[in-house]
């Protein structure tokens, strides 16, 4: 990886057993811990910046704004004993922070603004934190005799002599692409939770994402407050440095960077230059004198390479990047996308209610009175029984049957986070957030671009918490983009030509059981094609024909586990071969 933040809570020399001190562009080397950054955008406005004093020791990874306003400079600095790098307006991030936590302690952390990971030492006491939602993650282990962290699993992973597979965690993934909670693809290799941060001995909870939810006298107040707390946002992420580019659909949420950020330049989007999708987000581009640019679904877009593996830490899909074939094509420094509105904004989390037409459930645009917990979120996971079933079938017959294990433990999960919430709805979308597939998608942008997470904003963020699930909704999010741009709505998606979500979810019912009717396209190149023209199967899998029926996804999940344990243990590999090796009864 090109970006990286590694530690020890331990001495220098400590450190320097685990990892070479050249790896890294700056060490803090305090009295509790010794911490490494590689970040060739180290010091630039809003990214990664540390801060070396008598009083203590700051380093934040990642995008980070302190609450202030005004010019950025990325000038580094050094003022006799104390080194800082990373400025914003006229204070070092890392220093403000590492300033007001003397004052404020932990409590400090609520003030610092976007997707980083922090570390801070002071008076005898180091810890490192995540932002509210954990949006980068953070590896620990105590296998090497000393507790070791990082953002880079494989990495931390390296520091364990004999690492063993922890086989349950797998299975989840397999089944629903993602690792749940604080577990790894590895015994002792842990993360840190939502909202939290570590220090040598233990694990902390913190309440900036706690749900509290407040009723206001008029349901417009929600779209208001969202669009001036939008438009706040999209300025703070304005100052990322250099040519700017944006990863853009022809949905709503990218458009909201496309319409605020007026130096984007270049606009990307994966697919067919024929498809509806990528012809609306052309428009869009040209709407606002952006250029842009198709990339067509070839090898590139599926063809999951060892550094593209690597971006999804063994915890989640490399499905989700779909731009990482391209990167080498995308000109630009500072990339925007539109990831984790819908679930911030728009409650995608959120379970619906539904009423039964021609025998099928079609939503019909009200939150579910009582939704089953576990129901809603395997739904949203995209987990299917009978594909999970089948997996099982060709392999190891020793392993449960799968609907009871996914059940147990996303129930396990579901219950872990419900205290950081005031109903079930809320409960839902703690633990989808907490639990993400997607996030590899931002995990690559950010460690090749100055890459800008707008949903992760703490103004956003509050607004999700404080606002109740029925106003979080599609209807109000385009009414917030109404009042920040009365033409950001002129062309609607192709998918969703109705002014409500409850008509485009009725047409799309319609449009697929009628016959005559053309359906609407899917928004992502076909998988199942990409898979059969490029030869996917025996280019990902060359000794596991039993497994080439079954779909893309599941596939790609499998080579994303061989791939991902390559690059940390080759016995683990070989205990995973064993794993996939075809059922006896398979034929």
């Amino acid at each position: 990886m090109n970006k990286e933040l590694f530690g020890v809570f331990g001495t220098a020399e400590t450190f320097a057993q685990l990892r070479p001190d050249a790896t890294f562009d700056e060490i803090v080397d305090g009295e509790v811990a010794t911490v490494g950054i590689r970040d060739p955008g180290l010091g630039a406005t809003g990214w990664s910046a540390s801060y070396q004093g008598s009083d203590g020791a700051c380093l934040i990874w990642g995008e980070n704004y302190a609450p202030s306003d005004g010019d950025t400079s990325a000038d580094g600095l050094e003022d006799g004993n104390e080194t800082e790098v990373g400025r914003e307006g006229d204070r070092n991030t890392a220093r403000w922070l590492l300033e007001r936590y003397a004052t404020e302690g932990i409590e400090a952390l609520a003030a610092l603004n976007g997707s980083y990971l922090a570390f801070l030492e002071y008076d005898g006491e180091a810890f490192v934190a995540t932002d509210p939602v954990r949006s980068r993650e953070c590896f620990y282990t105590d296998e090497p005799g000393v507790r070791a962290f990082g953002t880079d699993a494989a990495a931390v992973a390296g520091t364990i002599e004999s690492p063993e597979i922890r086989l349950n965690a797998v299975l989840e993934f397999l089944h629903m692409g993602v690792i749940l909670g604080e577990k790894t693809s590895f015994q002792g290799l842990s993360r840190l939770p939502i909202d939290s941060y570590l220090t040598p001995r233990s694990v902390e909870s913190l309440e900036r994402f706690v749900y509290d939810p407040v009723e206001r006298d008029r349901e417009s107040e929600y779209a208001r407050e969202l669009a001036d707390r939008l438009e706040r946002a999209i300025q703070r992420r304005a100052q990322l440095p250099g040519r700017k580019g944006l990863l853009l659909s022809s949905g709503y949420d990218s458009r909201t960077l496309l319409s605020g950020v007026s130096e984007i330049e270049r606009c990307y989007t994966v697919g067919d230059p024929s498809a509806q999708e990528v012809r609306g987000a052309k428009r869009l581009a040209s709407q606002y004198d952006a250029d842009h640019t198709a990339f067509p679904p070839d090898e590139r877009y599926l063809l999951a390479d060892a550094d593209k593996v690597r971006y999804s830490q063994g915890i989640k899909e490399s499905l989700h990047i779909h731009h990482a074939g391209y990167t080498d094509e995308m000109d630009v420094d500072t990339v925007y996308h539109g990831l984790l509105c819908d679930t911030f904004f728009r409650g995608h989390f959120t379970a619906e209610d539904s009423v039964e037409v021609l025998g099928k459930r079609v939503p019909v645009g009200r939150p579910h009175p009582n939704p089953n917990p576990v129901d809603t979120l395997l739904d949203k996971f995209g987990y299917d029984v009978e594909v999970s079933r089948d997996l099982m079938d060709r392999v190891s017959p020793d392993l449960e049957d799968p609907d009871n294990f996914v059940r147990e433990v996303v129930q396990e999960e579901y219950d872990r986070v419900s205290g950081r919430a005031d109903s079930v709805q809320n409960a839902l979308n703690c633990c989808g957030i907490d639990n993400q597939p997607s996030m590899p998608f931002h995990g690559q942008l950010s460690d090749n671009y100055f890459a800008s997470f707008l949903a992760v904003d703490t103004e956003l963020i509050d607004w999700h918490l404080t606002t109740p699930p029925e106003y979080r909704t599609t209807e109000t999010f385009l009414e917030a983009c109404t009042h920040l741009d009365d033409a950001m709505l002129r062309y609607q998606p192709p998918d969703r030509p109705r002014e409500t979500q409850l008509l485009n979810d009725i047409e799309g019912f319609v449009r697929r059981k009628t016959p005559f009717l053309q359906p609407f396209e899917p928004p992502w190149p076909d998988r199942e094609r990409a898979f059969e023209v490029y030869d996917l199967d025996r280019r990902l899998l060359p000794d596991h024909e039993h497994l080439y029926d079954l779909p893309a996804r599941h596939k790609l999940r499998l080579h994303d586990v061989l791939g991902w344990m390559k690059q940390c243990s080759e016995p683990s590999v070989r205990e995973i071969e064993r794993l996939f090796e075809p059922h006896p009864l398979v034929v």
